[in-house]
């Protein structure tokens, strides 16, 4: 069992990592630094012997220097017995009987001769004695007595952990683990959360230095984790990918932790190591540095041989823009963030088909690997298949908020809960997590999370309980530490889930280095997979066009459309608006005048045209939006176009109801909007 010494040790042991020592090369400070506390007795042993030569010299053989040493030697003692009264017995008698004795020898040696005989021989032998003694005492004070309590207050007993016990501390650089069990039956892991902010008072470190990590097989045993120099203070520039050309199945590095050690975080899956693939939330308040986290996370991804992004950003890429050429497919918020919600939710059936086919569970980077081995056949003859690899598909959605209050709280709820299977991972940025911006489906299909600084009563929301009960408290940096982050996630060790960490800072410095990296992954870089590509554009058409080969034109992000506010668009509905519900597609329109000519689509007519030809216009307007790449539609977008036509809205509605029908568009989960089916995929 753990002896109260260790309590001791570990305070000392923190005392030299505050110094800037270090447990390495250090073993002649380490043991200076443990017989400090016990040379006093012996100095004071021989500064008594050299006073007493001194001494000697000037009062040998005096009568009124015996008197007056005498005298000084009876108050020294009793001055000594008064102090000690708020000691403890055993010290008070020892430190009295200690001084009587020094004091007394003293007086004899400065009559007779520190050397004249027994004075000589009661220095050698009595003197060692007692500063031994003194030794033995230190000694035993660290050790607890019959009733499990040492004599002295040590660090738990102030924190009122007094009958904890600690065990050999491990010392690495700027890090002390120390294993800490509480009473049983008295106390339990909750206790000690509790005092994490009294052990950081004692120790005089922040509060976020201190942390505890439970034992989860056991509620009184953990680890005690002490972190005395934050090194998050000095602002670390980001210098460049870590890996450049790895695989997306290696780490990636953003930042690093307050004890020095790298930051990083997977996305897909490890079936060796037992590692899951995963989605990631990164949540933070306004300038809490989202931004660069991002910015960390997506140069990283861009940097590996076999993945893909997809990105949507509602605020028109302004932090992004210098990464556009390596990225698969941008687009910024509204209609066509929901065509990329859609095409997601088409791939991930796709993809998990292509896997199973090929013999994958999940995931691998052999999977991103031209197939063939000939070990499945995936061929409708049976024989050996030899197709292109699958590379892994990211799918993010920045500043998420925008997309969630257009598309309900549950967006992305069927992505993140079927998506991990198909290689794909999601990440969803946003400010507040809250359950009204986002569905508790879709937060508990996010198993990472990045959290930043935030406002104290969100920290509940980006984070787990029991790590902030370890510690973690991202509520205190607010807008004030800006790219300060505890990380949740595979891989990761629990222990490390409370200790915060910082992410690279992107400066001004920092945009050539992104243009020369968005232009390896634009030459080197994994492209889309026929079935991903297959599947993206049998949803979105013309709107996913695949990142182009280097030399060539970018193609320019899909645009949002900023249309009118529709009255009658409201959530929860799929087909017509209320008020157009009994209108008849089929209604008779009056008839063209004769002569007429035959009106081109997008030309003012000046009159109604007949029923066949208005359909005939409406397909035709439902191309032009695929052609635009406008394949979210509704009674709203047709405006100019029925003004043009002579045509009303009611007859609109009626004509979407019917191409609904037809299978020319499928429904949203808004009232009065459609998803225009490509007119390949609908024939």
């Amino acid at each position: 069992m753990v002896e109260r010494d260790a309590q001791h040790q570990l305070v000392e042991l923190l005392e030299l990592q505050l110094r800037g020592g270090s447990d390495a090369g250090g073993v002649g400070k380490y043991l200076l630094h443990r017989a400090k506390p016990h040379i006093p007795p012996w100095l004071g042993w021989a500064g008594t012997g050299l006073a007493a030569a001194l001494g000697h010299l000037r009062w040998a053989d005096s009568a009124p220097a015996a008197v007056g040493l005498t005298l000084s030697s009876v108050v020294l003692t009793s001055a000594t017995w008064l102090i000690g009264k708020n000691t403890s017995r055993q010290r008070r008698l020892h430190s009295a009987i200690t001084v009587a004795a020094g004091s007394a020898w003293l007086t004899a040696a400065c009559l007779a001769g520190p050397t004249a005989n027994p004075v000589g021989d009661l220095y050698l032998m009595v003197g060692p004695a007692l500063a031994l003694s003194w030794n033995v005492r230190l000694v035993l004070r660290h050790t607890p007595d019959a009733a499990g309590e040492g004599s002295d207050k040590g660090l738990l007993e102030k924190v009122g952990l007094a009958r904890a016990q600690l065990g050999a501390a491990k010392v690495e650089p700027n890090r002390v683990t120390a294993p800490l069990a509480v009473e049983a039956g008295e106390q339990t892991n909750d206790d000690v959360t509790k005092s994490l902010g009294r052990i950081a008072s004692a120790l005089d470190l922040p509060t976020s230095a201190v942390r505890y990590n439970p034992d989860p097989s056991s509620s009184r045993r953990g680890e005690l984790i002490i972190v005395p120099e934050d090194m998050l203070a000095e602002v670390v520039e980001w210098e460049g990918p870590s890996n450049l050309g790895g695989s997306i199945a290696e780490p990636l590095v953003i930042g690093r932790y307050d004890d020095g050690s790298p930051l990083v975080v997977w996305l897909p899956g490890d079936p060796e190591a037992g590692r899951n693939s995963t989605h990631v939330l990164v949540a933070g308040g306004t300038g809490s540095g989202k931004g660069e986290t991002a910015l960390n996370l997506q140069t990283e991804i861009l940097s590996r041989r076999d993945v893909i992004i997809w990105f949507s950003d509602p605020k028109a890429f302004q932090d992004f823009r210098p990464l556009l050429p390596g990225i698969d497919w941008a687009a910024e918020g509204g209609t066509p963030t929901e065509v990329m919600v859609a095409a997601v939710e088409a791939v991930i059936p796709a993809r998990t088909r292509w896997l199973g086919a090929h013999g994958y569970r999940q995931w691998v980077p052999e999977a991103a690997e031209q197939q063939t081995s000939g070990k499945h056949t995936c061929r409708s003859d049976g024989r050996p298949c030899s197709c292109p690899g699958m590379p892994f598909l990211v799918t993010w959605f920045e500043e998420a908020a925008n997309t969630l209050r257009k598309m309900g709280d549950d967006a992305f709820t069927g992505i993140a809960q079927e998506a991990r299977s198909a290689g794909v991972s999601l990440i969803v940025s946003l400010q507040r997590p809250s359950y009204d911006q986002m569905s508790t489906s879709t937060r508990a299909s996010l198993p990472s999370v990045i959290a930043l600084g935030c406002d104290p009563r969100d920290e509940g929301f980006v984070l787990p309980d029991e790590v902030l009960a370890a510690g973690a408290h991202p509520g205190a940096w607010g807008n004030r530490r800006p790219g300060y982050c505890y990380t949740v996630a595979p891989g990761i060790p629990e222990d490390r889930y409370a200790s915060p960490g910082r992410t690279f800072r992107f400066s001004h410095r920092a945009t050539p280095g992104m243009e020369v990296l968005a232009q390896w992954a634009q030459r080197n870089g994994a492209t889309a997979d026929p079935v991903t590509a297959g599947a993206a554009s049998s949803v979105a058409g013309r709107a996913y066009t695949g990142r182009t080969a280097a030399g060539t034109e970018q193609p320019a992000p899909l645009h949002a459309v900023k249309d009118e506010e529709d009255d009658a668009m409201e959530p929860a509905g799929l087909l017509v608006d209320p008020e157009d519900a009994d209108i008849d597609p089929e209604a008779e329109l009056p008839g063209s005048e004769q002569g007429d000519d035959t009106p081109i689509f997008g030309q003012e007519t000046g009159r109604k045209p007949k029923p066949e030809e208005a359909r005939r216009l409406f397909a035709q307007a439902l191309e032009e939006f695929e052609r635009e790449g406008r394949m979210i539609v509704g009674p709203v977008d047709f405006k100019n176009w029925c003004e043009r036509n002579n045509l009303s809205r009611p007859w609109v509605s009626g004509q979407l109801k019917e191409a609904y029908q037809e299978g020319r568009l499928e429904a949203t989960n808004q009232t009065g909007r459609w998803r225009i089916v490509p007119a390949l995929t609908a024939a």
